[in-house]
């Protein structure tokens, strides 16, 4: 099984990439796969050939529960 890893191109990835339904129409989104070992990939969708970023499940999890707690929020454009 292949092994990706951080900053492989995104394009190497035999995945399906999706993208939030509030993405911009332009395409200025980041896009996100399920790794077939495991894990998660994440790309910029105005650079699909560049360096993807690989994160485990656990990472993602704490990531998200974080957003949903605002932790994040004022990263964010207009906050």
């Amino acid at each position: 099984m292949q092994e990706f890893t951080n900053g492989m191109a995104a394009s190497l990835f035999p995945v399906r990439w999706i993208k939030s339904r509030k993405s911009e129409a332009n395409g200025m989104c980041v896009e996100v796969a399920a790794l077939p070992q495991g894990g998660i990939a994440m790309r910029n969708s105005t650079d699909p050939d560049g360096p993807a970023l690989v994160i485990k499940n656990a990472e993602m999890e704490a990531f998200m529960d974080g957003v949903k707690n605002g932790e994040f929020d004022t990263l964010c454009v207009g906050n």
